[in-house]
């Protein structure tokens, strides 16, 4: 499929070599680390060359884990993220025809977040946001700023108002809990469970406190499929409905007031990133519905090659598992043409058959 979209595709400023080794040795096969150590510092050049090999019209790129969340000291998050902003905006204002961005944002104070979205948006042309999960803050970053609470109502009005969509992505568990949870299983750090773990608890938190409720326009993008969420969709809205519900009217607490599948088909986006699966896509798909599913593949983590094998050498059985081609074609392009308004680029009229 020529012209496909992808949302989750990250970068890391140059200069920052030694960050990036340290992410390589948690995440990357030791005998794949050249490959990564290359392309994650690379933006508009092999990058730009393996989409036009594979399909790939449009990439949005955004900052890697941990982002600016992963730093306890507000000012110097600020400062960072102003930063990487405006080097990710010259890496790619040559080639508005097959590269845009997520904003990365500081998140210790919702009000200034809000503003350097806004500047992004208006004045560097960026799609919306990226974050890696809760706002790191204090002493030892043992403060854990979840985005559920009423004060970030002020962050979550300016996305509102740009209508844009931010994308909600996952980061290592770090100090306490890393302590507690994963030091004696830390190979279950990142894709095997931790991710899905955080990022999972922190939708519940924005879907459960009624942040969705409050912004009833506000667009959620989480990839990898959902998390895991979509997996237990079921008994996550039976246990909401019959039995969370009418505990928080008894005791008078806040809860949301639709059911966990309308946030799904309403407010919140699932991607293909770092997820190949069709047997797993068609379960989404059946659950959420076709509109609501956006093509990703999570580069440099997995690759544009082994993500194409799947999406455009296995198409007919993916065809067949999302209902069809023209759902196979909302998925691959039309769907995040919809969500991020966009118009003309590299085959973005390419047929799709």
């Amino acid at each position: 499929m020529l012209g496909k979209i992808a949302l989750e595709e990250a970068y890391e400023m140059a200069g920052m070599e030694a960050k990036s080794q340290r992410e390589a040795a948690l995440y990357i096969n030791p005998n794949d680390r050249e490959r990564y150590m290359r392309q994650i510092s690379d933006v508009n050049s092999e990058r730009v060359r393996l989409a036009d090999a594979h399909g790939i019209g449009y990439t949005i790129i955004s900052l890697t884990v941990p982002g600016i969340q992963g730093i306890a000291d507000q000012a110097e998050a600020e400062r960072r993220a102003t930063e990487v902003n405006n080097w990710a905006h010259e890496q790619i204002k040559s080639r508005p025809d097959r590269l845009g961005a997520f904003a990365c944002l500081s998140m210790h104070d919702p009000a200034q977040a809000g503003r350097e979205l806004a500047r992004c948006v208006r004045e560097l042309g960026f799609h919306g946001a990226l974050l890696c999960d809760l706002q790191h803050a204090g002493p030892g970053g043992e403060t854990y700023r979840f985005y559920d609470q009423p004060e970030y109502d002020a962050f979550w009005a300016v996305a509102c108002e740009l209508d844009v969509p931010v994308y909600l992505h996952p980061a290592a568990p770090a100090d306490v809990v890393y302590d507690k949870l994963y030091a004696r299983r830390r190979y279950l750090v990142g894709p095997p469970l931790s991710f899905a773990q955080g990022v999972g608890l922190h939708v519940m938190g924005l879907i459960s406190n009624g942040v969705f409720d409050r912004f009833p326009g506000l667009q959620l993008v989480v990839g990898h499929l959902g998390e895991k969420l979509l997996a237990d969709a079921w008994r996550i809205n039976h246990w909401f409905e019959d039995v969370k519900k009418p505990i928080a009217e008894e005791e008078g607490g806040v809860m949301c007031k639709r059911t966990f599948y309308d946030y799904f088909r309403d407010n919140i986006w699932v991607t293909t990133s770092g997820d190949f699966d069709t047997p797993i896509l068609k379960y989404v798909v059946d659950t959420i519905g076709a509109d609501r599913v956006l093509f990703s593949v999570d580069y440099p983590y997995e690759t544009i090659e082994a993500c194409s094998a799947w999406w455009d050498g296995e198409a007919e059985e993916v065809k067949k598992a999302v209902g069809g081609v023209d759902n196979y074609r909302k998925i691959g392009r039309d769907n995040a043409k919809k969500l991020l308004k966009l118009d003309k680029f590299h085959d973005s009229e390419a047929p799709v058959s």
